[in-house]
């Protein structure tokens, strides 16, 4: 019989507070909490992880991702960056890489003004560059300490350079409603969904479910679904719908 081996090792290392904040998918909705509620003037994280498989079927999956934000009385600032990448037979697979920033101002203890910019590269799914720059406006609808309830909606302009050559430049609308619900002291669910729609009928749906379950005073685990729908794809990346399952050890300082 031949030799089976398999090798099947996850690194994941993450600091920063991040066992009382709910992790969201910068991708889809990168609000942050209310500056006039943070605790310190900074927090961060980092994490990363590694999957190999070697026997009959020889791959590996590698992710790695920061996020970093200072908070004043009335703004916040926030930068981020995440990348993916999966072999499978030494052959690329997958291939995602993307960073941004953001920036909030609170007008009221409920409305707030937000611009952010970010800057996608995921050749797979035909694009060498998507560069998208929006601000707007922002709605904390519900803030108590079960339910958490924001919204924020504004113009945009999107840049992409195609995979398979070619690029263009749109201007778009973005919105997005982000809400999370503490079930117990340690369980929080959390739903995000965001869509960026240009004038010409494109558009594209992000969406993230996830479950965050703090184990101890250091340690959260993370469960999340994400869902990427896009109406009119690249020729290079015909399908339309994108799903990611996800699982994240945290680690609070």
């Amino acid at each position: 019989m031949k030799a089976l081996t398999k090798l099947s090792a996850v690194l994941l290392l993450s600091s920063g507070a991040l066992c009382h904040q709910a992790l969201a998918d910068n991708n889809v909705f990168t609000s942050m909490d209310d500056p006039s509620s943070a605790k310190k003037p900074f927090e961060g994280s980092a994490s990363a992880g590694y999957l190999a498989q070697t026997g009959n079927t020889k791959s590996s999956s590698l992710t790695a991702q920061t996020n970093m934000t200072w908070y004043t009385t009335n703004y916040a600032y926030s930068l981020w960056g995440n990348a993916a990448n999966t072999s499978s037979n030494d052959e690329r697979s997958s291939e995602t890489y993307n960073v941004g920033g953001r920036t909030r101002y609170n007008m009221t203890s409920n409305d707030y003004l937000f611009g952010q910019a970010s800057w996608l590269s995921d050749r797979f799914n035909g694009y060498d560059a998507r560069d998208v720059l929006t601000a707007g406006y922002g709605r904390q609808i519900l803030n108590g300490p079960v339910h958490s309830l924001r919204t924020e909606f504004g113009p945009g302009v999107r840049y992409d350079d195609f995979h398979d050559g070619g690029h263009e430049t749109k201007a778009l609308g973005y919105g997005a409603l982000s809400y999370q619900w503490q079930l117990t002291d340690n369980t929080k669910f959390i739903q995000g969904v965001s869509v960026l729609s240009s004038f010409d009928d494109d558009t594209t749906l992000n969406s993230e479910t996830g479950l965050q379950v703090a184990i101890n005073a250091h340690f959260a685990l993370k469960l999340a679904y994400n869902v990427t729908w896009n109406n009119n794809p690249p020729e290079s990346a015909p399908d339309r719908t994108d799903t990611k399952t996800s699982v994240l050890l945290s680690y609070a300082m």
